[in-house]
C-alpha cells in the first residue's frame, strides 16, 4: 500500500499576523505601534509557532504598561501563563540592552553639566528595580565619564553604602568628580534625611582628596530629584 502525505499543510492563522507586524516595523519602526503590538512583536522573537497576542494582553493586564513589563523580574514574568523561562529572560535581556545603550550614550557625552545629561541613563538603569540600588558615575576634571559602577543593591527601602569603597574606587580610577545615583522603589524621588546625610558625608570625605561630589540624583517612577539642583550640596564653583 502506498501512503500519501499531505505536503500542503495549512499555515496557522497567526503566522500572517506575525509577518505583518515585522514588516510594519521594518518599514516604519515602532512609531505606529500600540503597546500590545510592541509586546506581540517582541515575543515573536522568543516564542515560535504560537499566537503572541493573548500573551501580550496578559502581560499588560498584569503589569499595567509596557514599561512595567520590561521592569518586571523573570520570576514575576513567569507568573503569567504561557511565559516560560526563555521568554522571561528574553524580555529581561531587552531591558539590560537598553541600560547598556544609555550607559554608552552617557560615556559619549563630552561633558556632564546638568542632571538632565545623566537622567536618561539613570532611569534606564534604576527605574523598575524592586530594591534600592546605589550607583556611582566617575568623571574626569572636564566632567567626562570614566565609568559607572553599581556599589550596592539593598532591600526595598535601604541600601548599604560603604564610603570607603567609593573613595577607594574613585582614587583607583583617578576620578576628579563623582555623581551618585540611586532609586526609590516606592516611586517618589524626594530624598530622605539619610540620603542627604550620606551625600554630605561623601562630599566631606572626598573634598580633601581633591574629588568633587557634583550631584546625587534620586530616581523615582517617571521623576527624578537632583540634590545639587535643589541646593543641598555645592560645588567649588558655587558660592555658599
Amino acid at each position: 500500500m502506498i501512503k500519501v502525505y499531505n505536503i500542503y499543510m495549512e499555515k496557522p492563522s497567526y503566522s500572517g499576523h506575525r509577518a505583518r507586524l515585522r514588516k510594519r516595523f521594518e518599514n516604519a519602526g515602532l512609531s505606529s505601534f500600540l503597546e500590545h503590538e510592541i509586546l506581540e512583536l517582541l515575543l515573536t522573537y522568543a516564542i515560535s509557532r504560537k499566537d503572541t497576542k493573548p500573551l501580550a494582553w496578559a502581560l499588560l493586564k498584569k503589569f499595567g504598561s509596557l514599561g512595567s513589563v520590561l521592569d518586571a523580574t523573570p520570576s514575576e514574568l513567569g507568573e503569567v501563563p504561557g511565559i516560560g523561562k526563555h521568554s522571561a529572560l528574553f524580555i529581561r535581556l531587552v531591558r539590560e540592552v537598553m541600560r547598556f545603550y544609555f550607559l554608552e550614550e552617557v560615556k559619549k557625552r563630552k561633558e556632564i553639566t546638568t542632571p538632565e545629561n545623566v537622567v536618561d541613563f539613570c532611569r534606564a538603569s534604576l527605574q523598575g528595580e524592586p530594591n534600592e540600588v546605589f550607583e556611582v558615575i566617575y568623571l574626569t576634571t572636564r566632567n567626562t565619564v570614566i565609568g559607572v559602577e553599581r556599589i550596592s543593591t539593598g532591600t526595598i527601602d535601604r541600601a548599604s553604602i560603604s564610603p570607603r569603597k567609593i573613595i577607594e574606587q574613585a582614587l583607583k580610577r583617578r576620578a576628579a568628580a563623582l555623581i551618585f545615583v540611586h532609586n526609590h522603589p516606592s516611586g517618589e524621588p524626594d530624598p530622605s534625611a539619610e540620603d542627604r546625610a550620606l551625600t554630605e558625608t561623601l562630599s566631606r570625605i572626598a573634598a580633601p582628596l581633591g574629588i568633587a561630589v557634583l550631584d546625587h540624583i534620586v530616581v523615582g517612577k517617571g521623576k527624578f530629584f537632583s540634590i545639587r539642583a535643589n541646593s543641598f550640596i555645592k560645588t567649588k564653583k558655587e558660592k555658599v
